[in-house]
């Protein structure tokens, strides 16, 4: 193959590649878009999170809320509340409530208020594999984070191609831990109770309160 011959294979090569990440990029705006049309989101999920050569496997469920950058979370026991300026992490079992100024200690964790938008910085993105799923189209995103110190390897976003509202996502960890969130509902525009997002003191009276900042 002659020079010639060899930048034209890369010239498409490259054309190729834009065009998948362009159509990635517009299908990612309008989930984007979809989700920040609603005034609020309720989801149920299932959560998975495996090491095959640690040998762990932990699956449970749980359920949020989110309305503007304010959240209530449920998983593993613990409901974490953020009502716009701090983060409540409340747990029953231990009789304990842990005061955060800061909603997101780690900058790289896939939070509930960034769930719906973490993809927008931070990654580069290419149009995988569609999936047939009880006969919903699901189309994957494969997002790769451009800090290569970051511990993520890559994440794969599952779209709903006609509700445009994500269906699962896969996390690969540099360190071989894979986590999976998949959605098993996703309802908009519930009325919600004005104190959904306060946090009442009264109801955890006994309780040791753990103030970090």
């Amino acid at each position: 193959m002659n020079f010639k011959n060899i930048l034209v294979a890369f010239l498409i090569t490259l054309s190729i590649n834009a065009f998948a990440q362009n159509k990635a990029k517009t299908l990612l705006n309008q989930v984007s878009q979809k989700a920040k049309s609603y005034k609020n989101v309720s989801i149920e999920f299932k959560y998975v999170l495996e090491n095959t050569a640690e040998k762990i496997k932990q699956e449970t469920k749980g359920d949020v809320i989110m309305e503007g950058d304010k959240y209530k979370l449920n998983i593993l026991g613990v409901t974490r509340l953020f009502d716009g300026k701090k983060l409540y992490s409340i747990s029953t079992e231990d009789e304990e409530v842990t005061i955060s100024s800061d909603k997101d200690n780690d900058e790289g964790a896939v939070t509930p208020t960034k769930m719906l938008s973490f993809y927008e910085d931070g990654y580069t993105y290419a149009m995988d594999i569609e999936q047939n799923i009880n006969g919903r189209k699901i189309q994957l995103v494969k997002l790769v984070p451009i800090d290569s110190k970051s511990e993520i390897k890559y994440i794969l976003l599952g779209i709903d191609t006609q509700t445009k509202h994500i269906y699962n996502l896969m996390q690969l960890g540099k360190n071989g831990t894979k986590t999976t969130l998949t959605v098993n509902s996703f309802k908009t525009n519930e009325p919600l109770s004005k104190s959904l997002f306060t946090f009442d003191a009264n109801k955890y009276k006994g309780y040791y309160i753990n103030k970090l900042n």
